[in-house]
């Protein structure tokens, strides 16, 4: 399973388009997976057979992992069409063969690095797999070996999945554990620690009771679907990761919105499309995070990481009603025209369906214009592993007081509230209330006779 961008840990199989018994060209399509930003297609990375398909359409598998194999020589039978797990009489010679194979797929992704001293991934005492989702998830709920070596495994020959781990933990809190098999909930130790560090893997903070069975009322009951459900995975870990502060700001964007009246029809037939506020606001925020590089940063432990590259991701809405955010790459090298071309582009991409995985990674900062659907105001939430976000609500007129040489007057002026929600382990309310007032002022004085 491919790494298809620097936050996500885990893709969901949507289509195999090669059966065991296939042939395979290099870089020939195989599978197809998705993400809660794209779905991908996934190149062969190798010539041969396919021989082993290891996880079926819908299951969710941690990245790294090895999902399919394929042999590149003819001197060995291979599996039957329709044909999905080996039998157990064939299961020594597939695991002399994954070694091999796992190094081939390695060449074309980026494995999750995991610490598990010398030991394999096994209970110890036989040859059960724990995939790192699952050692990372016991670690986090404190489930020691000998726990996780009792817990029944519904997966693929008997393995213990993402479900599995987290009703034992549900039931192990609710006390039912304890009762059934009189196993006490403890500490892991510094060992077991150590055999289930996974680095840079965290497990779902989002579970469903399904012994929630009655309504009550007259309800429908909407399933989510597969991004929902991402998100909310998604906006449930970075509340849980990063404690959020939101400042609030007003601007008088007036002579922003009479500039970009005056020249969108000439901007339009001249350049081939469309001047929207987005890339105004978008060109503001690049220049003050030059001058505040600390918002453009993220944390790992202890350690902060400032990003010299301004990758800024704009949230964008989709007809599902979902939400995706592409990224606008190294922002701070583009004019008004560039960006303005990246914003529509990546729009128009993101609501027809055809986003690259490369157009939603790599991300520094994020915008939202939670103003696109009338909203003043919102407390937007950080999108991980960022340390901010701004969010820029409706422009309405409205009178206020204008201050000039010749005294206080009161006028109808165009004005936006902004707000900025920041990770207070590395920003503090000073620096983001500076940098929000900063960006504010940006777009206060605006150069009404400026070119594009």
């Amino acid at each position: 399973m491919p790494k298809l961008g620097e936050s996500i840990m885990e893709a969901t199989i949507l289509k195999w388009h090669k059966q065991p018994g296939d042939n395979v060209a290099m870089d020939e399509t195989v599978l197809e997976i998705a993400t809660d930003k794209v779905d991908s297609e996934v190149p062969s990375t190798a010539a041969g057979v396919l021989s082993e398909i290891l996880f079926n359409v819908n299951e969710v598998v941690p990245v790294g992992t090895v999902i399919a194999r394929i042999k590149t020589g003819a001197e060995e039978p291979v599996s039957p069409p329709g044909y999905t797990f080996p039998p157990k009489a064939q299961e020594t010679k597939h695991k002399e063969q994954e070694a091999t194979v796992a190094e081939v797929v390695s060449s074309h992704q980026t494995s999750i690095p995991i610490s598990i001293g010398n030991k394999p991934q096994t209970n110890g005492t036989g040859n059960r797999f724990y995939s790192p989702l699952v050692l990372n998830i016991a670690a986090s709920e404190g489930v020691s070996m000998s726990e996780l070596e009792n817990i029944p495994g519904t997966g693929n020959e008997g393995r213990v999945t993402k479900k599995d781990i987290l009703q034992y933990v549900s039931e192990r809190k609710a006390g039912v554990r304890s009762r059934e098999s009189g196993v006490r909930s403890q500490q892991p130790t510094v060992q077991s620690q150590q055999e289930f560090s996974v680095i840079r893997e965290s497990a779902p903070l989002t579970t469903h009771d399904s012994r929630l069975t009655t309504y009550s009322g007259n309800v429908e009951i909407i399933e989510m679907d597969r991004m929902r459900k991402l998100i909310a995975e998604h906006m449930v870990r970075s509340k849980h990761t990063s404690p959020h502060v939101t400042s609030f700001t007003e601007a008088d964007v007036t002579n922003l919105v009479m500039w970009r009246d005056k020249v969108k029809k000439d901007f339009e037939k001249r350049e081939g499309t469309k001047i929207t506020f987005t890339p105004l606001f978008i060109e503001a925020i690049v220049r003050c995070i030059k001058k505040f590089p600390l918002v453009n940063s993220s944390l790992d432990g202890d350690k902060i990481i400032i990003k010299k590259d301004i990758n800024v991701g704009m949230a964008t809405a989709l007809p599902s009603g979902n939400l995706i955010v592409p990224v606008i790459r190294n922002a701070d090298q583009l004019n008004l025209v560039g960006l303005a071309k990246q914003v529509n582009m990546l729009a128009d991409n993101a609501r027809t369906g055809k986003l690259k995985a490369d157009d939603t990674s790599g991300g520094t900062f994020t915008m939202t214009n939670v103003g696109t659907f009338g909203s003043l105001m919102g407390t937007p939430i950080i999108n991980q592993p960022q340390v901010a976000i701004l969010a820029v609500g409706a422009i309405k007129k409205r009178p206020v007081v204008v201050e000039t040489p010749a005294g206080d007057s009161i006028a109808i002026r165009h004005m936006m509230y902004l707000s900025m929600s920041y990770d207070h382990r590395i920003v503090d309310g000073s620096l983001g209330a500076t940098f929000l007032t900063a960006v504010a002022k940006e777009l206060e004085n605006f150069n009404g006779d400026r070119e594009y």
